[in-house]
C-alpha cells in the first residue's frame, strides 16, 4: 500500500528503494572508475595527475558505496554496467587518434554530471541517516574535485 502510486510505505519496499538507488550509484562509479583506468594509463604526463585523482577518488567512492549498500541489508554488486565498457572503450579509441589532456576535461565533466545524477537519487531515497551524510559528503568530493579542475576548461 502506497500514499501515493510512485511512494512505496511499508518498510521493506523503502528499504528495497534505498538499496537499489544506492546500488544504481555503486554501478555508475565503478562505470567512470573503470573509464579513468584507461585515462591514467594513456594520459599525457602532464593529465595523469588529474586521471589519477579522479580515479582514486572513483574507487574509493565504490568501496564506501558498496559498503552502504550492505549496511542496507543488500547484496553489492561491484561489477559496473554496459557502460564502463563503453568508457574503457571511448578513453582507448580517443588515445588512438589524440592525446588523452586536458582537452578531455568537457567529456570528464559530462561524464561527472551523470555520476553526481546517481548520488542525487541516491540521496532522494534516504532519510536523515549517516548513510544519507555519507553520500553527501562524497558528492561533495565529486563536486570540489570539478572545481579544483575548473582551470584545465
Amino acid at each position: 500500500m502506497t500514499d501515493r502510486d510512485d511512494a512505496p510505505t511499508s518498510p521493506d519496499a523503502v528499504q528495497d528503494v534505498q538499496i537499489n538507488a544506492v546500488q544504481s550509484l555503486l554501478r555508475r562509479t565503478v562505470d567512470a572508475r573503470e573509464g579513468f583506468d584507461v585515462m591514467v594509463e594513456k594520459a599525457e604526463p602532464e593529465f595523469r595527475p588529474v586521471a589519477l585523482k579522479f580515479r582514486e577518488t572513483h574507487h574509493q567512492h565504490a568501496e564506501r558505496t558498496a559498503a552502504i549498500v550492505t549496511a542496507l541489508g543488500g547484496e553489492p554488486d561491484s561489477e559496473g554496467s554496459f557502460f564502463g565498457t563503453v568508457n574503457r572503450t571511448v578513453v582507448s579509441v580517443r588515445a588512438m587518434f589524440d592525446e588523452i589532456d586536458e582537452d578531455v576535461m568537457d567529456s570528464v565533466r559530462d561524464g561527472e554530471k551523470h555520476v553526481l545524477e546517481s548520488f542525487d537519487e541516491a540521496i532522494a531515497t534516504l532519510g536523515t541517516n549517516r548513510h544519507r551524510d555519507e553520500i553527501l559528503a562524497m558528492r561533495g568530493e565529486i563536486e570540489a574535485l570539478l572545481d579544483e579542475t575548473r582551470h584545465l576548461d
